[in-house]
């Protein structure tokens, strides 16, 4: 199964500078999430980010928090827990309001479903707590996650790793910066494939 880029969404989590002295090669999981990023930006796909305690912690990089739609501030260590399932899937139009001259029921059009899309590609610090409880809770709610394992670190490659084991084992896929952006283009005919091949080179 490939990855789709019209039912694609990009989840940031947590790219906090403050973090970085402590994990393991962050420059290159910041540089990986940008690619991602300004890819996304390219293509349509939209993108979030969140920061865990952002007044200890610092925010995410103001180029990053550009290319987001929303950056979430949250305590919880899953962004899941404070609204993230929201934004990702936002809720059904509300119904208008009736009067009396309004059509009988059996000629009115139901209410069109709120879009969404359901591949949600995640990648952030650190990959065994933050990034793991939200990917988790992505997939209980149903959705597909893929997770982005050379944008994602810890501060040891044993969290890591164990991190990326258990989230294959609950169902996630994991792929690699470059395996999303072409997987996104699937074509060298894309109109933004010279666009996005620049941001690897």
């Amino acid at each position: 199964m490939l990855l789709d880029v019209e039912d694609s969404q990009l989840v940031l989590v947590d790219y906090q500078t403050r973090l970085m002295a402590a994990l393991f090669q962050p420059d290159l999981c910041v540089a990986n999430a940008m690619r991602l990023a300004h890819a996304a930006r390219l293509l349509g796909v939209p993108t979030w980010g969140t920061e865990q305690n952002p007044e200890k912690l610092g925010p995410n990089p103001p180029e990053m928090k550009a290319l987001c739609r929303q950056t979430l501030a949250k305590m919880h260590f899953s962004a899941c827990e404070e609204g993230l399932v929201e934004w990702l899937r936002p809720a059904a139009p509300a119904k208008p309001a009736g009067n009396a001259r309004s059509l009988p029921k059996h000629l009115q059009k139901p209410p069109a479903p709120a879009e969404s899309a359901s591949a949600i590609v995640v990648a952030g610090f650190e990959a065994h707590v933050c990034l793991l409880q939200t990917a988790l809770d992505l997939l209980d709610e149903e959705f597909e996650v893929w997770v982005v394992t050379d944008a994602c670190t810890s501060r040891t490659e044993r969290n890591r790793d164990a991190a990326y084991d258990r989230l294959a084992a609950a169902g996630a896929e994991l792929l690699t910066t470059e395996m999303v952006l072409f997987e996104w283009l699937r074509s060298a005919e894309h109109p933004q494939f010279k666009a996005v091949q620049a941001l690897i080179k």
